[in-house]
């Protein structure tokens, strides 16, 4: 039997090893005959950490690893272009106290 894969969308990288990731898809409704957008969220096993939040990636389906861990990456589509505004934030910091120190 084939291995199910889909393409979706990282939502969370803080856990190590494991990613959270929001697969959408379009749902016909049987009454009004318009599409509905769904999601589904699933817990995939990234197990070198290729993957950043807001990552394009494809999963397949996998032998269970944990109680919700039932997918692994398969490879990074496209990359996201977030940027951590924290970090830069505090990086301008340190910059601007170096300056003010050597002045």
């Amino acid at each position: 039997m084939p291995k199910r894969t889909a393409v979706g969308v990282v939502t969370s990288d803080k856990r190590a090893k494991t990613r959270t990731v929001k697969i959408a898809r379009l749902v016909k409704d049987p009454k009004y005959k318009k599409y509905i957008r769904r999601h589904t969220t699933c817990h995939v096993h990234d197990e070198n950490e290729q993957s950043k939040l807001g990552d394009t990636v494809e999963v397949v389906e996998a032998a269970p690893r944990s109680k919700l861990k039932r997918w692994e990456l398969v490879r990074v589509i496209t990359e996201s272009r977030l940027v951590d505004l924290a970090a830069l934030r505090a990086e301008e910091a340190t910059g601007r106290e170096s300056e003010s120190e050597s002045s």
